[in-house]
């Protein structure tokens, strides 16, 4: 499936820019990558025969790439011409979510669950833990030891 996915995204890729990456993602589908329009397109294998699910989204800044904006599942007998018409579909409605205004997208969100505020814990004063106390503890024993090591054997 993924070579038959690969060789369609490099036919379509070839007829919606001139220049395109392509390259294959982790879950077996093929990405195609339009970094001069900041666009992307996803061909991913689905459970049907001959079909594959057609997802567009944009590229963020610095390269990664946002989540899908639209997709759609194709047929893959269609042909390039077929397939290049409903990409563009989704590249368009791509483009017209980034030119919404950001009032009217946020207005379409869902407001989130009300979560109950968290009690402001009281501030502990500083001081020294026990686990600390063994340490500095110890760190003395040992400088001790090495001090009489050093002088209280031969008695200068």
């Amino acid at each position: 499936m993924y070579t038959e996915l690969r060789e369609t995204a490099t036919e379509l890729a070839a007829v919606l820019w001139r220049e395109h990456t392509v390259y294959r993602e982790r879950g077996g589908g093929v990405v195609i990558r339009g970094e001069h329009v900041g666009r992307w397109i996803s061909l991913a294998p689905t459970g049907g025969k001959d079909q594959a699910r057609l997802r567009a989204g944009r590229l963020l800044d610095g390269g990664t790439t946002a989540p899908a904006r639209s997709e759609t599942v194709v047929d893959l007998t269609a042909g390039t011409n077929e397939l290049a018409a409903v990409c563009r579909r989704l590249l368009a409605d791509v483009a017209a979510a980034d030119t919404e205004p950001a009032r009217v997208r946020t207005e379409r969100r869902r407001p989130r669950a009300e979560r109950p505020a968290k009690p402001a814990r009281p501030r502990k004063s500083r001081h020294t833990s026990f686990g600390s106390w063994v340490v500095l503890l110890c760190v003395t024993g040992l400088v001790g030891l090495w001090v009489y090591a050093q002088f209280g054997v031969y008695g200068y």
